[in-house]
């Protein structure tokens, strides 16, 4: 069993968390004249670090996902889910949700193509709040960050949160406060041509490439961002507003990430170096979460396609279920890490 540990402690250290990078990048800097002891220098060390871990990472992990997700074309995604009823279908939709693109607003469309094909309101709602949470791409970025347990539990409730809010939208039975056009549309049954493996390969690589080019600005600002935090923000600061003394940090990083536009690439070096400072873990989970999935500019595209009161209830439910998700990983931090 103890060898197993150790197995499992560097695979999740050296493999996933690239330790062994960052001890490489430190001694460059030093070798260099940089102490990485210092301000300046543990921002050029947390920065490059980070940024390249990120990046290797996010490269390795579109690969796989796309390679999954050229499976899975919304026509054939719409006859999955088209099988299914009640919350069956939630779940399954809110599990699909996980082999699509990085962020909310990449989500929409299919969103909206999947509602102009009459799939069931509930059921469209489950993908489009699982999409951007909790793709499989932050269950490994998660697990190299802050372990299996905290990352296995994110995913899990990001999904109850998918599966409910969902569910709690079918029941309200809101249907006539989707926009019209979209109710209406017409949508035609194209069958989907057989690829070959090096065209899904081919299809992967381009994935990459092109999410790569759409996220690293975000990932240079949120690495930025996290540099700043971990050596030039007292800890006593952080502590302050967002550790234990505050019993209202969770509701405060959850609406401080709604402004925000990144996916979870981006938040990760933010949320390392805020936990880093003493802040709660369901602190900066929450604040990822609200990131991710209530970003300003996915609410202004969603307003295109759906009514003030299905938005609002949509916002609702994600905010209260973030908030409900943040406590609980405080209440449970001891154990977890």
């Amino acid at each position: 069993m103890q060898i197993v540990q150790m197995g499992w402690n560097f695979f999740q250290n050296e493999v996933l968390g690239m330790r062994w990078l960052n001890r490489l990048i430190k001694t460059l800097l030093e070798l260099c004249g940089l102490d990485t002891s210092g301000k300046i220098g543990g921002s050029v060390l947390f920065f490059l670090y980070d940024m390249i871990k990120i990046m290797v990472l996010l490269g390795v992990l579109i690969l796989l996902i796309s390679y999954i997700q050229s499976y899975f074309p919304p026509e054939r995604t719409k006859k999955i889910l088209g099988r299914f009823h009640g919350i069956w279908a939630n779940c399954i939709a809110a599990l699909l949700g996980t082999v699509t693109p990085f962020c909310s607003c990449s989500s929409i469309p299919l969103f909206i193509g999947f509602t102009s094909a009459g799939l069931p309101l509930g059921v469209t709602f489950s993908f489009l709040i699982s999409s951007p949470m909790v793709d499989l791409g932050s269950l490994v970025l998660l697990m190299s960050i802050f372990g299996w347990k905290v990352a296995v539990l994110y995913v899990l409730l990001g999904l109850v949160i998918a599966v409910v809010g969902g569910t709690l939208i079918e029941k309200m039975h809101l249907e006539n406060q989707v926009e019209e056009f979209i109710r209406n549309a017409n949508t035609l049954d194209v069958p989907q041509e057989e690829l070959y493996f090096k065209d899904r390969i081919k299809y992967a690589w381009e994935q990459v490439v092109s999410t790569v080019k759409k996220v690293f600005p975000y990932v240079l600002i949120g690495v930025g961002i996290g540099a700043v935090i971990h050596n030039w923000i007292p800890e006593e600061f952080i502590v302050k507003v967002l550790g234990d003394n505050n019993p209202f940090g969770v509701v405060i990083a959850t609406i401080a990430g709604i402004p925000m536009y990144a996916d979870i690439f981006g938040t990760i070096p933010i949320a390392e170096a805020l936990l880093g400072k003493g802040a709660l873990l369901g602190v900066v989970l929450s604040f990822m979460m609200g990131v991710t999935t209530l970003s300003l500019p996915s609410i202004i595209m969603l307003k295109k396609a759906i009514k003030p009161k299905l938005l609002a209830v949509f916002i609702g439910i994600c905010t209260v279920g973030i908030i409900l998700v943040g406590y609980f990983f405080n209440a449970v931090q001891s154990i977890l890490i």
